[in-house]
């Protein structure tokens, strides 16, 4: 079993939710949310003095959705929208757009590939192919030809699917933010994910004196992760 090299007094937990917290489903909206996971997390949040958040690449809505009231903060789409407490206000960016003709164009490209589909973010956009794996040459072709730079975005791989992501916007960065704040400053940031989008928040975690972990490399799926997660939430697994 994984150890954590402090005690919970010490420790605030940051964790991505799709891959990490639940299972890769075929669409955003078919994930499920496992039972006994929303007990886990209470209890880990209660043991961590509320230090709690879900860093991901959805919505803070969608969040709210599948884990109502479990996290004390959400940073979503990847930190462009961040919300620090239950209680407070969304903190948004001020992002650049995405053209039209470019939603329009992948639009057509997935309706072109039944299966494909686009997920429209406040600043970005996913365009996914696991449901049709045949999508991903007809989308790549079309990002491939946008001025993505001088239009401040940069395109990122994901799993079986293309993100669209402003520029200076990362889990890392995410995580900083919300470690300045209370109840987390002060404490050692532990991020897991399980994507490439989450390599920024391991390696912020760490430079803070953190640890972070991503799966398959630490873990060999969500469903052991969740397993270690309830073994932490009955105090085992805590250093000194």
């Amino acid at each position: 079993m994984i150890q954590v090299p402090f005690s919970p007094s010490r420790a605030a937990l940051l964790l991505d939710f799709d891959g990490t917290l639940v299972d890769i489903a075929p669409t955003p909206e078919e994930v499920r949310v496992p039972d006994g996971l929303t007990a886990d997390l209470l209890r880990l949040r209660d043991m961590l003095g509320g230090a709690f958040a879900i860093i991901t690449g959805r919505p803070i809505a969608q969040v709210d959705h599948f884990l109502p009231g479990i996290p004390f903060a959400v940073a979503g789409e990847h930190g462009v929208v961040v919300r620090h407490a239950p209680d407070q206000a969304l903190r948004e960016r001020k992002l650049p757009v995405v053209p039209r003709d470019w939603a329009a164009a992948v639009e057509k490209a997935a309706a072109d590939h039944p299966g494909a589909s686009v997920e429209h973010k406040k600043a970005g956009m996913v365009l996914h192919y696991r449901r049709a794996p045949e999508a991903e040459s007809a989308f790549r072709e079309l990002t491939s030809a946008w001025p993505v730079e001088r239009q401040g975005f940069h395109l990122q791989d994901a799993q079986m699917a293309i993100e669209l992501r402003p520029v200076g916007i990362d889990k890392g960065k995410a995580l900083h933010e919300l470690m300045a704040e209370p109840p987390f400053k002060g404490r050692l940031p532990l991020f897991a994910g399980d994507d490439v989008t989450d390599r920024d928040g391991v390696r912020a975690a760490r430079q803070m004196g953190g640890e972070g972990w991503l799966i398959p490399d630490d873990f060999p799926d969500a469903a052991a992760f969740r397993r270690w997660l309830h073994d932490l939430s009955e105090g085992h697994g805590w250093g000194a």
